[in-house]
């Protein structure tokens, strides 16, 4: 097995905050309040992150080097994914590819949804 799998496999699941808050920021730096926007959006609203929630996350994810700031603009802090968290992300989005291959296996979701 190659060591992406691998890494892959031992990587600790990221929590939903974690997660969303990563795709928000895998295509480009963003503030707070436009993660948020975007948090919402990818999940049809049914996600929103209040700002404890999103600022409490924001700090563990620059503690644990899954983001870094990426400058200031008009007041506000940007925000963008290391190599580190671009890696964690990817790692959690397989674990969920590999988990709704299982749901589809079970017949718990058609192979086209």
């Amino acid at each position: 097995m190659d060591g992406s799998k691998q890494e892959s496999r031992d990587a600790a699941p990221l929590t939903p905050a974690v997660f969303h808050i990563a795709l928000a920021l895998a295509g480009e730096a963003r503030h707070g309040y436009a993660i948020m926007q975007d948090v919402e959006r990818q999940t049809g609203g049914a996600v929103r992150l209040g700002p404890g929630t999103l600022y409490g996350t924001l700090k563990r994810m620059l503690l644990d080097g899954l983001i870094e700031e990426a400058g200031e603009r008009e007041r506000r802090r940007y925000y963008r994914l290391t190599p580190a968290g671009r890696q964690a992300a990817k790692a959690e989005a397989q674990r969920l590819a590999r988990l709704v291959r299982e749901a589809r296996l079970k017949k718990l979701l058609r192979a086209d949804a």
